[in-house]
């Protein structure tokens, strides 16, 4: 774990708090410099063990260059809740947040199937065995990466708490707390050419009452 110099009341330092995070969110920024120039991407992703799953179009110029060696970084941010307090400059929010920093590595062609299951699996869990397996054009077409997890390659932010006791709280007289946020999934929306005959898999079925 990197150390991390601001708020460090609200650093976590162990490698289960990360592996927390990372398998608490679907969505990262993938972050590096190509030809002097910033870039950053929001991305699909999947945590397998000590590294991170990425994947895109082998068309993606920028992802061949981060595929190549140059240094990245990855985020997750997850959003809790509000937090009210008495004053606009007290008042912030609850959150966890992670960023995995290094080298970025392309998957072996022959483990690539898998990989690119494992991050269906980590949306929809159990969807990779409903359809048939990826095709060898399919494999391809598409960038499969991997990020590794190392031991001072990462951090880890979190806070989960009431807002600050203010000063003068006795002589406030107004409202103070959180308002928690989550996301939820909704009712599965079928694609306009199917029937409605047709049922919504297992998988989705799961996900939604999951949720």
């Amino acid at each position: 774990m990197k150390q991390i110099r601001r708020l460090q009341e609200h650093a976590r330092g162990h490698r289960t708090d990360l592996d927390s995070v990372l398998d608490a969110a679907s969505v990262g920024t993938l972050a590096t410099v190509v030809d002097g120039q910033p870039w950053v991407v929001p991305m699909l992703y999947a945590r397998d063990g000590d590294r991170v799953i990425l994947h895109g179009s082998t068309g993606a110029g920028a992802l061949r260059h981060v595929a190549a060696g140059s240094p990245a970084a990855f985020c997750v941010t997850l959003l809790d809740g509000i937090v009210v307090a008495d004053t606009l400059f007290d008042s912030t929010a609850n959150y966890r947040s992670a960023v995995v920093r290094g080298h970025l590595t392309v998957i072996d062609p022959g483990e690539a199937a898998y990989a690119l299951n494992l991050m269906s699996d980590s949306l929809i869990p159990g969807r990779s065995s409903e359809v048939r397996s990826s095709t060898k054009k399919e494999l391809a077409a598409t960038l499969t990466m991997a990020l590794p997890i190392t031991p001072d390659g990462w951090t880890v932010k979190v806070r989960d708490a009431p807002p600050e006791l203010p000063d003068d709280a006795a002589d406030s007289g107004g409202w103070a707390g959180v308002v928690p946020l989550r996301t939820v999934a909704g009712d599965p929306i079928p694609a306009p050419w199917i029937g409605t005959d047709v049922e919504p898999p297992e998988s989705v079925y799961r996900l939604v009452k999951g949720s």
